[in-house]
């Protein structure tokens, strides 16, 4: 490979410059800190590029890959010399790197025309470091690179330039210090009470780490390895091995008792920042440049797991206390934690939390021993505490006077110490960790209004622009009105005043477009002043952005944003004033988000109204907080959302505007209307009804008069339409089938959905319904509304009719290594259980009784039935398929980690012979079930 030697072409070509002093050049003081600078960095010992390496004499006189290099006596025809200075191709070193200058083409020349000699005696360690000596500035205090506290209390280590100081924790004066250590000290870490583990090396040469006595203030052992600077250096739980990371991009485990090399961890392709054991010492992981932690095992070496969802460099990584999870930190200014899973062999951790924290760049995490808090510290300077069970922002603690480059906490977590780059040391106290809800402003409780209150009808009365010439009415209330323009072009707006009291709720609605008005109504509460009231607060969490293309305001599915992996069901996106809410995952890299409500038109959730969304737009998950509420800056933005609303968010009013107020005090209040586009005549006519918030429900039945084929099911819907925020779950009981039918009853439509499937079965000796007894089914949905039961009744399931046996039938069956299926044998459903975040494995089974064509059960919507959160996985573009003349198929059920534990009917249903389905299967989801076929 001619590239080789382009390293060296430079040394002889530059112009006519020769060496101009007497004696010849010698290699060691003239040559090597030559080929140390403009060429080692690709011809080492680890990466020899055409198989070269000038890390020493010896190295180069066996030449790369084309042979010699170097020809004593005779630098023109000399390799080397030749790609130096551009006489041959490739030039070296390449044009993008730094040049030796003519002065040192001419030495480097000078040394191959006198004959190329090597040292004489003993060449010099690849480690000595070959620069001239540059007296540091005086009078500027070294910047703290590590801390550590001891775990008695007493002491604290500081590490700057070659040193570590030891300080009693009261005063924080140097007691003694730990010298003669080389270089940047990166990592300092108490180990029992008498022993200190150092981290540093030379940049470029070698990586040191010290085992300290602190009794005799002596190394007790040393380990000089790697090829550049150690980040870190940790001793395992039980203080017999020492982990080792460095620039280099390497990972080397050695015996602390001897400082023998046991294995190396290789894999990653940027350098290593951090390492952390496990609390039990079995597993260590690590972060890194190449934007990854990766989670290996301590005993064999071998890779467990690559987490890879950091979007930029990895600087900081542990494990819980509690050895639970895995927490990084990292240049995407992200906390991330995973739960750590691959404990005894690979498997995939899932990530569990991604929380933007800083504005820049978060350098530094650590613990308090108890696992009650995090502190981080980041490039801007930033330092703050964390929840460490919740990752909620506790404090920041203002802007510091340089970057804090080390964290320490004290033993029993009560303050940690910072160290900065100017020098300074600060031990900072933490605060009480605030249980759920605590300090967050509190809703009013609800006010019931009186029932039977007659409903007023009032007309507006001109002039109602401003709030003092507002029309006064009394709640509830029928309003009517007209938009109509004014003198001077001034736009009309009618303003209307009321009482409340607090907690009350009042419901707006108006009619106009759908009378045929032409008026597209706005309407918005606000105090008696005429200024707007605070709904919620959305602070955001995380940031993204719209990917692939944008949206218009109906489109309920393909919501691709970037960074989607962060992102959890039910969570908030905000973008441009909408807030919708995530209601099912992408479906693989082609395909996005399915927002609420899973079909129809989306859904605008705190009444904002659904908009359209460009390409490249933002958008933030966001948290809701109570108006009020002192919120602690995270670095992304907060959004106040008032009261109001242009189109009924929840898509039944089209461009009228419906608005529920949750009044925040007693008090007078203002309620304005106006078209959202300026535009008014004397047809803009409305009707607003005010009304107290009745939260309710229906529920209806779309599959009726079904047939179904003796030994075999069909699946139905029940679909409810939801009142004035009613969110609560629906249960649905069906009675009086005819003999020989069974049905699964009750059906629960889960809180915050809005339908449930079920299957209808018909015994294989089942008589056909009669007339008399066809239709008798009755059909009943409950509630718990404001604390009392709510029943009405629903259209029933029509005429049912029996056909003779299909001639496919489908069932679900466990299989030998999948998941564990009770069959009770008594005619019960079979039963499976499922844990949040795990997947298990079942089969279905296709019975063929002369259909010998393809069964498809669907894609995303397989699972029939599933509980909000779970999923028919890995199903592929095909979707949930037996292939023709094929009798079964395995296939995955997969939880969300935070759906709850309960009990849910499924089934699969295919589309082919008449709809079959299976008989419904009993999942149990439970935390702490056991899952098998993982």
């Amino acid at each position: 490979m001619q590239r080789i030697m382009g390293l060296w072409i430079l040394v002889l070509g530059m112009g006519g410059a020769v060496w101009a002093k007497d004696a010849p050049p010698e290699f060691s003081r003239d040559v090597a800190p030559l080929l140390q600078k403009y060429c080692a960095g690709c011809h080492n010992g680890m990466e020899r590029e055409g198989d070269l390496s000038v890390e020493s004499f010896d190295e180069l006189q066996k030449g790369g890959e084309h042979g010699a290099v170097i020809l004593a006596g005779d630098p023109g025809t000399s390799r080397m010399i030749r790609l130096i200075t551009g006489a041959a191709e490739p030039k070296m070193p390449p044009d993008d790197k730094p040049q030796p200058t003519a002065e040192e083409v001419a030495r480097i020349k000078a040394w191959v025309e006198a004959g190329a000699k090597g040292p004489s005696g003993q060449e010099p360690a690849r480690t000595m470091l070959k620069v001239p000596t540059v007296t540091p500035s005086r009078g500027l205090p070294d910047p703290i690179t590590a801390l550590d506290w001891s775990g008695d209390g007493k002491w604290l280590a500081t590490a700057q330039f070659g040193r570590v100081e030891l300080r009693a924790t009261g005063d924080l004066k140097p007691a003694y210090s730990l010298e003669g250590i080389a270089g940047k000290v990166t990592a300092i870490h108490f180990a029992g009470p008498d022993r200190l583990v150092t981290a540093s090396g030379v940049p470029g040469l070698y990586g040191q780490a010290i085992l300290w006595n602190l009794t005799t203030r002596q190394p007790i052992r040393e380990i000089r390895a790697h090829r550049d600077v150690l980040y870190d250096a940790e001793l395992s739980p039980d203080g017999k091995l020492l982990a080792t990371s460095s620039y280099d991009r390497k990972i080397i485990l050695w015996s602390a008792d001897s400082a023998e090399q046991i294995r190396s961890f290789d894999g990653h392709t940027g350098s290593v920042y951090d390492l952390a054991f496990s609390p039990d010492g079995t597993a260590l992981v690590s972060a890194s440049a190449d934007d990854t932690c990766k989670v290996w095992q301590v005993a064999t070496g071998e890779r467990l797991d690559t987490l890879s969802q950091p979007l930029k460099e990895a600087y900081s990584v542990s494990f819980t206390p509690d050895g639970q999870s895995i927490v990084s930190t990292g240049a995407d200014s992200r906390i991330r934690q995973w739960q750590f899973i691959s404990r005894e062999a690979p498997a995939i951790n899932p990530q569990i939390v991604a929380r933007f924290a800083h504005e820049a760049p978060i350098t530094q995490l650590r613990f308090s021993p108890d696992g009650r808090y995090i502190a981080t510290a980041a490039e801007d300077r930033t330092v703050k505490l964390w929840d460490a069970k919740t990752l909620l922002e506790i404090k920041e603690y203002g802007q510091q006077s340089e970057v804090v480059q080390a964290l320490a906490f004290s033993p029993e977590g009560a303050r940690f110490a910072v160290g900065r780059a100017d020098g300074t040391l600060e031990i900072l106290a933490t605060i009480p960790v605030l249980s759920p809800g605590e300090g967050l402003a509190v809703p009013t409780a609800a006010a019931v209004v009186a029932a039977g209150t007659p409903m007023r009808e009032a007309a507006e009365v001109e002039p109602n622009n401003m709030p003092e010439e507002a029309t006064a009415i009394t709640l509830p209330a029928t309003l009517k009105g007209i938009i109509q323009g004014r003198p001077h072009n001034q736009p009309d707006s009618d303003l209307y005043k009321f009482a409340a009291r607090a907690g009350e709720e009042w419901v707006f609605e108006v009619n106009a477009a759908r009378a045929k008005s032409p008026l597209d109504s706005f309407i918005e509460i606000l105090d008696s002043q005429g200024h707007p009231i605070e709904r919620v607060l959305l602070q955001a969490v995380r940031d993204s952005y719209f990917t692939f293309r944008g949206k218009d305001g109906d489109q309920v599915g393909d919501f691709r944003v970037f960074n989607w992996e962060e992102m959890e069901l039910n969570e908030y996106l905000f973008a441009n004033g909408e807030v919708v809410k995530l209601w099912l995952y992408p479906r693989g890299p082609d395909s996005g988000f399915t927002t609420y409500p899973g079909e129809g038109r989306r859904y605008g959730y705190f009444d904002t109204t659904p908009l359209s969304h460009a390409l490249g737009e933002p958008c933030y998950i966001v948290e809701p907080h109570a108006p009020g509420t002192v919120i602690v800056p995270n670095g992304l933005p907060v959004f106040r959302l008032n009261y109001q609303n242009d189109d009924d968010a929840r898509r039944q009013w089209g461009s009228d505007s419906k608005l529920t107020f949750r009044v925040p005090q007693d008090g007078e209040y203002l309620v304005r209307i106006r078209d959202v586009r300026g535009i008014e005549s004397n047809q803009h006519a409305y009707t607003m009804v005010i009304r107290p918030r009745t939260p309710d429900f229906t529920v209806s039945l779309p599959t009726r008069d079904l047939v179904v084929n003796a030994g075999s099911a069909k699946e139905f819907k029940v679909v409810a339409n939801r009142l004035d925020d009613f969110e609560g779950p629906i249960r649905v009981e069906i009675t009086g089938l005819p003999p020989g039918y069974t049905a699964t009853t009750p059906v629960i439509i889960e809180a915050g959905q809005n339908d449930a499937l079920g299957v209808l079965m018909a015994a294989a000796d089942a008589p056909a319904p009669t007339p008399e007894n066809a239709k008798l089914s009755k059909v009943t949905a409950t509630a718990t509304i404001q604390g009392r039961d709510v029943v009405h009744d629903v259209n029933n399931l029509g005429e049912l009719k029996r056909a003779d046996a299909p001639k496919l039938t489908v069932e679900i069956v466990g299989t030998e290594s999948g998941a564990q299926v009770t069959d009770h044998g008594d005619g019960r459903p079979l039963e499976v259980e499922i844990a949040p975040g795990q997947t298990i494995m079942l089969k279905v089974l296709a019975r063929r009784h002369g259909y010998e064509g393809n069964v498809p059960f669907g894609n995303e919507g397989s699972g029939r039935n599933l509980p909000h959160g779970l999923i028919v996985d890995n199903i592929g573009l095909n979707g949930l398929l037996i292939l023709e003349k094929q009798a079964e198929r395995e296939f995955f059920i997969t939880a969300a980690k935070w759906v709850p534990d309960m009990d849910r009917l499924f089934h699969l249903q295919t589309g082919v012979e008449g709809g079959q389905a299976t008989r419904p299967v009993l999942l149990k989801i439970r935390r702490q079930g056991a899952i098998a076929g993982k």
